[in-house]
């Protein structure tokens, strides 16, 4: 057995030689056990001492173990005593939910290899295929590992033949793991040394360093983690960063283990964090070169593909002095979170807000709830929406991403929406109900391939707004939990669209408008001002709750006025003194009618945007 590497040397290591330099990420579907090999090669090559190991040690987030989801990616800096040299090793762990695929994009541009582990019991997944697709379109040595192989329900035989037959692993390339005892880990080590190439950087070249991920720290500032791709970098050095064109002065270089542990420098093919006395958040960018100013290279890297948010909706404070506060909050998140994007915008009902842009669902959940606990900020969602375009009787075509910005349907050539290709691993016996959902949500079918008797991917063409709601939810209960999903974008096509208003007392709700199809429009109608009748309470004059499409109403809701009984004083008599009183009763509702004002609880909000989402 090697020798373990003294963890109060390590730290000094800070110069390598680029060939016993190993930078790998694990990808895998989500729940495959990413997280727990990281711990388990964390453990092995005696990172941490054993009283600060603990489960998903590289999730730093609370809502990451909350959720049992690694939901940012992180790296950690390990190293291994292999045939009597110390290897140094820099580990990536990704997130394996479909919504933070562009995190795994990050990681594998900053990789020589990566592990694509598959759970040995629920087999090769949608995701699974994503990310071993998406790491041989980045050239990386792939190494399948089989995990989970010491449970009973492990089928290492069966899930060997899927990787052969889906995504063409020979057997013999497959390794067997059980993440949670340790069993193979040493050997799996000693397997990616063999295997995975050293990185290709040239020490002697000018200095080209790529920021694949950053964070803000309130004292030291923006704080950058990079790999070195060429030259060095050393504390105290100025450096540049390629699309500010701004100098710096190094304060702190390091490497991740996964604490940051300062070092005096990073060579070519190491990975590790650099401070620079940065207090801007819009002069560091992802993907972005850093550089030597006073010997630049002649070509920058290569970068990141800016992502494209699909899903769209408002934030607001429910107070209104916390607006200040969630613009600097969002500041800080979207220089963690290069998918996220923002903008300003007014709402009559909600006030000062932002529109913000999501790549699904999990993503729009995932921030809302960092932004109310690391910023304590109570926030009101709108509705969710996908972007669309509106083509023009000109040929022009805008790009929407609020409802409040459609026009009147007499100005619209066309309506747009956004398509996507979904990849259902199911299981056969689940494969009607499944094609019956997919029908029923305007899909149009592609293809169905059997990996087995037992379980087949099923493809399909859908509208991403009929995916990004629910769809997830209903895959898993017609498949018993046994189905996942992945999807790609497409592109546009066009659909048979309308804007639905929300109308509450003959003042349209901006707040609560939504883009649904023309079919869908009665139902989604019905619906929505039944739950907002349930939730406004009554008023003394009575409040009339509509849905309209332009200037048609197709659904209606009544909120009765309270009433007061004003002859109750009246004991018998002539009944024309009580006609009188109700006749100056009614006169003083109508009145109040025309000024009162219906006051929208903040239920009411959250009550009908959770009905449509």
């Amino acid at each position: 057995m090697p020798e373990k590497v003294d963890t109060l040397i390590q730290p000094k290591l800070h110069f390598m030689n680029p060939s016993l330099i190993r930078n790998f990420c694990i990808i895998a579907h989500i729940d495959h056990g990413k997280s727990t090999l990281a711990d388990r090669l964390i453990e092995t090559t005696d990172t941490l001492d054993k009283r600060d190991l603990r489960e998903q040690v590289l999730d730093n987030m609370d809502l990451e173990r909350e959720r049992g989801i690694t939901i940012k990616a992180s790296a950690v800096t390990l190293h291994h005593d292999f045939q009597g040299q110390i290897y140094e090793l820099n580990l990536i762990d990704t997130p394996g939910h479909v919504d933070f695929h562009y995190e795994v994009s990050r990681s594998l541009a900053a990789c020589d290899g990566a592990v694509l582990l598959v759970d040995a019991a629920q087999g090769v997944e949608a995701q699974t295929v994503a990310n071993a697709y998406a790491a041989i379109e980045h050239d990386l040595k792939i190494i399948p590992v089989l995990n989970k192989i010491d449970i009973a329900q492990a089928r290492p035989e069966e899930v060997t033949a899927e990787l052969e037959q889906i995504l063409g692993f020979h057997p013999d390339e497959v390794r067997q793991i059980s993440a949670r005892s340790g069993i193979g880990i040493r050997e799996l080590l000693s397997h990616m040394i063999h295997s995975f190439p050293p990185p290709s950087g040239d020490m002697t070249a000018p200095l080209r360093a790529l920021i694949f991920d950053c964070k803000f720290d309130e004292f030291r500032g923006v704080i950058m983690f990079i790999r070195v791709v060429d030259g060095d970098l050393q504390s105290g050095q100025t450096i540049q960063l390629l699309k500010s064109q701004t100098a710096y002065e190094v304060t702190e270089i390091g490497h991740l283990r996964p604490e940051m542990t300062s070092c005096k420098k990073l060579t070519a093919g190491q990975v590790g964090y650099c401070i620079a006395n940065l207090k801007s958040l819009d002069d560091v960018h992802i993907g972005d070169t850093v550089t030597n100013p006073e010997r630049p290279p002649k070509l920058a890297l290569p970068g990141y593909q800016q992502p494209k948010p699909m899903v769209f909706c408002g934030l607001y404070p429910v107070e209104s002095q916390d607006f200040e506060k969630l613009r600097s909050a969002l500041m800080k998140l979207r220089l963690n979170d290069a998918s996220f994007i923002y903008e300003p915008e007014t709402s009559e009902g909600l006030g000062f807000g932002f529109r913000c842009g999501f790549l699904g669902m999990l993503h729009m959940d995932i921030v809302r709830e960092r932004l109310e606990r690391e910023s304590n900020i109570e926030l009101i969602q709108t509705a969710p929406n996908v972007t669309y375009q509106i083509v023009f009787p000109d040929n022009s075509i805008q790009t929407i991403s609020n409802p409040q910005d459609v026009p009147a349907d007499s100005k619209i050539e066309a309506f747009h929406e956004p398509l996507v290709r979904v990849s259902f691993l199911l299981p056969t016996d689940a494969m009607g109900s499944m094609m019956q959902l997919c029908e029923d949500r305007r899909g149009v079918y592609q293809k169905t391939e059997y990996l087995s008797p037992l379980r087949a991917m099923l493809i399909y063409d859908l509208p991403l707004a009929e995916v990004i709601y629910d769809l997830y939810d209903k895959l898993k209960s017609a498949t018993r939990g046994y189905g996942t999903m992945d999807y790609e974008v497409l592109g546009y096509r066009p659909a048979d669209l309308v804007r639905l208003d929300l109308l509450v007392a003959d003042h349209r709700v901006d707040a609560l408008s939504t883009i649904v199809h023309r079919k869908q429009a009665d139902r989604r109608a019905r619906r929505l001002v039944q739950r907002l009748r349930n939730e406004i309470d009554r008023h003394l004059f009575e409040v009339i709750i509509q849905a309209a499409i332009g200037n048609r109403i197709i659904a209606r809701e009544r909120i009765a006025p309270l009433r007061k009984n004003v002859t109750a004083k009246c004991y018998g008599g002539d009944i024309t003194r009580k006609r009188k009183l109700w006749a100056k009763q009614r006169a003083g509702k109508k009145r109040l009618k025309q000024v009162g004002q219906v006051e929208i609880p903040q239920r009411a909000f959250l009550a009908v945007l959770d009905n449509q989402a």
